[in-house]
């Protein structure tokens, strides 16, 4: 066990799968509070401050995507990962639009969830880069901020990993598959459209200033403009 990783949020109405993943998470080194609804669980978050929520999407009271959308709207941007057992694209795209990091569909391995934690968190604490800039976008790596034009703006974990990941390999064309490895840190189990919905955000929260750029059939790149 490696003490000390933080809390976890696990937010389950079914108390079998939230004490499975418990375990799971408890023999990785991560302290886990459980809660069984999204009213429960937001009061959790501004009590507690979780390292990272693992969300069920079909919670009663108040679901998942609300919980969500109320923490980003808060400007809370403490990892989410959904889990659900909703296999349709249309939710898992809802849920990456909404600001989560990643997304889980039951019945899955929780192992492999622990496993996706702490990516997730790796990514959080660094890489510790210096400040660096590809044209109107400037990246602190230290401090997790971004600013386009001079304004900043609040991007999830995830949303800046991959766009730092492209600004640090500026005018390197990456395919989906390459960046889920790289950014995500697994394979293309979950789709390529992942990927196209965080560029998506990306563009969409960086404006004219997205350096962004999409080479048809082939993946995106980071050029200044």
């Amino acid at each position: 066990m490696q003490p000390g990783r933080g809390l976890v949020l696990v937010v389950e109405d079914e108390r079998a799968i939230a004490d499975l993943i418990a375990m799971y998470l408890r023999r990785d080194g991560f302290g886990v509070h459980v809660d069984g609804d999204g009213r429960s669980a937001l009061a959790s978050v501004r009590r507690l401050k979780p390292v990272a929520v693992i969300l069920d999407v079909g919670l009663p009271v108040v679901d998942g995507i609300e919980v969500c959308r109320t923490l980003r709207a808060n400007g809370d941007w403490t990892p989410v990962l959904f889990v659900t057992a909703r296999d349709d694209e249309v939710d898992r795209v809802l849920g990456l639009e909404l600001g989560a990091d990643d997304y889980v569909t039951k019945p899955f391995s929780p192992r492999e969830l622990a496993a996706r934690v702490r990516t997730v968190l790796r990514r959080a604490q660094g890489p510790q880069d210096p400040v660096f800039e590809v044209g109107r976008v400037r990246l602190d790596p230290r401090q997790r901020r971004a600013w386009a034009d001079g304004t900043e703006v609040d991007l999830t974990s995830t949303e800046f990993d991959l766009l730092a990941h492209l600004m640090r390999n500026r005018g390197r064309v990456f395919d989906r598959d390459q960046l889920l490895s790289a950014v995500w840190g697994y394979e293309a189990v979950a789709g390529t459209r992942t990927v196209d919905v965080h560029i998506a955000q990306l563009r969409g929260k960086l404006g004219d200033a997205s350096p962004i750029r999409t080479v048809r059939g082939v993946g995106y790149s980071a050029d200044d403009k």
